[in-house]
């Protein structure tokens, strides 16, 4: 029973985690974040293979998976960090584009309620056709966007770390149980399930 409701509720957190992730890649795409998108791809990856370990009981993929989510909630407070500029770090770095973009995010440049303020793009870094935004007033700060996307995906990377180590102990258990009850013992199988009549009938008919 305890196995059957950690794993059902690792899947249905892994399929949510799944579909965050696919939405995060999506934007980050946008707005033209390469390493972002690579994290993301490889978040996206190790997701599946936590599913298909989590339904399938194969315990290395899920412990795979919460080495990985440990990883992800170190990756997304320095995400929450880049963008609330904390600890010396700055959003106009290209840390997060590989030098190949000046775009910063897709919120800072389409994020509903600004008023942007829009100049041709120049340098050999920016592809053709694309504007960079010099100034915007918004309601809420894009960075805010940005952090309460990572904040959320530390809060579903804690549970399916939680999640996941209960799982792949509850697998641990249920392997020990499989290959050990009954592989010492020195009487056969049927011997315990014969009646008492029966045994003391055949000792009747055993020669003196």
């Amino acid at each position: 029973m305890g196995s059957c409701s950690g794993r059902c509720a690792l899947i249905v957190l892994c399929t949510f985690q799944l579909v965050t992730a696919l939405e995060r890649q999506v934007f980050d795409f946008l707005g033209y974040q390469w390493v972002p998108i690579l994290a993301n791809f490889a978040h996206i990856v190790v997701i599946i293979l936590g599913l298909f370990g989590t339904i399938q009981y194969r315990p290395r993929y899920v412990v795979m998976y919460t080495v990985w989510a440990a990883i992800w909630v170190t990756w997304n407070i320095f995400i929450i960090c880049f963008y609330l500029e904390v600890g010396g770090l700055s959003q106009d770095s290209e840390l997060l584009t590989f030098s190949l973009s000046q775009h910063r995010s897709w919120w800072h440049e389409h994020w509903p309620g600004c008023l942007h303020e829009e100049v041709p793009a120049a340098g050999l870094g920016v592809p053709h056709g694309q504007a960079l935004v010099s100034g915007a007033i918004c309601a809420l700060e894009p960075s805010s966007v940005e952090a309460l996307h990572s904040g959320l995906q530390i809060l579903i990377a804690l549970l399916g770390f939680v999640c996941g180590c209960y799982v792949v102990s509850v697998f641990t258990e249920e392997e020990d149980s499989f290959d050990f009850i009954g592989g010492f013992d020195p009487f056969p199988l049927y011997h315990v399930n014969e009646k008492p009549s029966s045994l003391l009938s055949k000792q009747a008919y055993l020669p003196a």
